[in-house]
C-alpha cells in the first residue's frame, strides 16, 4: 500500500469516527456499529468538520481511553465518546499500524525501557516464498492481529541461527 492509499485509509477511519460521534449526538441515540457510522449521512460529517475548524488553536481536543467492558474500548477526543467493538479496535488498530508505517521518526530500533507489551506464544505463521527469493512470514498476534514481515535470504538465515542458538 503507497502512502496516498495509507493516507486516503486513513481519512475514511477518520471520517467513521467522526460520524460515529457526532450523528448519534444529533439524533440522540446512543450508537456504536461502526457499519451504521458508516452509513451516515455527509451533513453530520460536514458538521464535526465545521465543529473542528471553528475550535482555537488554545483548544486542542484531548484523547481518553477507557475499558468498561472485556470487549468494549472507549474513546473520548474532545468531549465526545464513542464505543468500540473487538472488530473496531481491529480495524482502527490496522488503519493506525498503516499510517504509523510511512510517519517519521521511524519507531526506535531498540526496545524502549519500560516498554510494556503482550507478547503472544507459539503464534500461527504464514509463510510465502516471493519471486525475488525473500520470504513474507504473517504471524498472527492475539493483539495486533496479522503481521508481515519481509526477510532477505541473509536474514532468514540470521533469524534461523538467533532462533536455534543455545
Amino acid at each position: 500500500m503507497n502512502l496516498h492509499e495509507q493516507l486516503g485509509a486513513l481519512e475514511v477511519g477518520v471520517d467513521q469516527l467522526i460520524q460515529a460521534v457526532v450523528a448519534p449526538q444529533a439524533r440522540n441515540i446512543p450508537e456504536t456499529n461502526a457499519a451504521s457510522a458508516a452509513s451516515e449521512t455527509a451533513e453530520a460529517a460536514a458538521d464535526a468538520q465545521a465543529e473542528t475548524v471553528a475550535a482555537t488553536p488554545e483548544e486542542k481536543p484531548t484523547l481518553s481511553i477507557g475499558r468498561p467492558e472485556q470487549n468494549v474500548i472507549t474513546m473520548t477526543i474532545g468531549g465526545k465518546t464513542v464505543s468500540l467493538h473487538p472488530e473496531q479496535v481491529g480495524q482502527l488498530i490496522e488503519e493506525l499500524s498503516n499510517a504509523r508505517a510511512s510517519m517519521m521518526p521511524e519507531p526506535a530500533m531498540g526496545v524502549p525501557p519500560g516498554w510494556r507489551f503482550v507478547s503472544t506464544k507459539n503464534p500461527a505463521v504464514a509463510v510465502q516464498k516471493q519471486s525475488n527469493g525473500d520470504r513474507l512470514i504473517i504471524m498472527r498476534h492475539t493483539g495486533h492481529g496479522w503481521v508481515p514481515f519481509t526477510f532477505s535470504p541473509d536474514n532468514v538465515i540470521q533469524l534461523y541461527a538467533l532462533l536455534t542458538q543455545r
